[in-house]
């Protein structure tokens, strides 16, 4: 792997949704790279108020703020009139949600989306990283699975050696996949008809410190969460489906090569997760987490949830290549390293003995 070329930006760096999991930790990083970050968010996910303080706290003289909706046309402005590069996390990011307000869904993933295309386009020459998801690829119900050791795996040895690549068809599921998949597309055709440098990353299960999961997102934060607490865990499926998991240093480290090397990834998506070596089944986590806890979990399990992939894992080879990333954080390393950090920021109890994370 070729060590990225060192880029410092003269200009600050723009994070949308940048109090959020992701976001947070992003601007974190750019931060400590020495760089001015600005960050928009409107506060509305509960919780992240605490990033933003955390990130205050780090970083007085490097981060402003500006709190407003990634859907106000002069706030997007504002925010972009001086930026270098534009990372863009801001999102409404539950499938769960799109299926209760798709209205909501399409305004802020879709056209907050395009407002801020718009607003680069006629700023010239900003680049742009965003956070797409691998939900534009649908259910994957055509993909052959068998059961094997309490997991879905391909029945193709190819599909189940490398993963889905970034030429597997589009097919968008629910609302949220319509809004993110559109945005997509609007990304990439804003580089093609525009000249706006855009990159693409369309992101399995990230996961790590600062993610106070639900149980509508962030599932690795939330089985951790409840049984920490000790409470109940719902399953919706039968526990076997598979998703390669990415702890969030991994995925920022993507973010940041993205941007450094824009010349080179422009204008295609790359597909983000942990990989074949970082694929597991919900049943696995939560086996995992029960050895790291030295106890039985007890778990529900309900109807499978509308667009849900029993086998989603991504074939992140491009990435790797293009993007020169390193190798992903192993599974249950990440999943201690996340257990210990609840620990200590939210008086969950956990005997796990990790790392320490800031």
């Amino acid at each position: 792997m070729n060590a990225s070329p060192p880029i410092r930006s003269r200009k600050p760096l723009l994070v949308t949704g940048g109090a959020g999991f992701i976001g947070s930790n992003l601007a974190d990083r750019l931060a400590q790279e020495g760089h001015d970050v600005l960050v928009l968010d409107a506060l509305a996910r509960p919780g992240v108020e605490a990033n933003l303080e955390w990130l205050r706290r780090r970083h007085p003289a490097r981060l402003s703020t500006l709190i407003a909706d990634i859907r106000d046309p002069d706030a997007v402005a504002e925010a972009v009139r001086d930026a270098g590069a534009v990372f863009h996390l801001a999102g409404q990011v539950a499938v769960t949600t799109s299926m209760v307000e798709p209205q909501e869904d399409f305004d802020i993933n879709l056209r907050g989306t395009f407002g801020l295309l718009d607003a680069l386009r006629r700023r010239g020459g900003v680049p742009l990283v965003f956070a797409s998801t691998n939900k534009v690829y649908g259910d994957l119900a055509d993909v052959t699975l068998e059961r094997v050791d309490g997991r879905y795996v391909p029945v193709d040895p190819t599909v189940r050696e490398a993963g889905i690549g970034e030429t597997r068809p589009l097919d968008f599921h629910t609302p949220y996949g319509c809004s993110k998949g559109a945005a997509d597309q609007y990304v990439l055709d804003f580089d093609r008809s525009f000249d706006v440098p855009t990159v693409v990353l369309r992101m399995s299960c990230i996961y790590g410190q600062r993610q106070m999961g639900t149980e509508d997102q962030g599932w690795v934060a939330h089985f951790l969460i409840r049984a920490l607490r000790g409470e109940p865990i719902s399953i919706f499926g039968d526990g076997c489906q598979v998703r390669d998991v990415l702890q969030v240093q991994n995925a920022v480290e993507a973010y940041v090569h993205a941007w450094q090397r824009i010349g080179a990834a422009r204008g295609r998506a790359y597909n983000l997760g942990g990989g074949p070596g970082n694929a597991v089944s919900l049943r696995q986590v939560i086996a995992a987490i029960e050895n790291l806890l030295g106890r039985s979990i007890e778990t529900h399990y309900a109807d499978w949830r509308a667009g849900d992939q029993r086998y989603y894992v991504s074939d992140a080879s491009a990435a790797r290549e293009v993007l020169g990333l390193h190798e992903p954080t192993p599974w249950r390393v990440g999943l201690a390293s996340l257990a210990g950090w609840l620990e200590r920021q939210h008086g969950l109890r956990t005997n796990a003995k990790v790392e320490a994370v800031p």
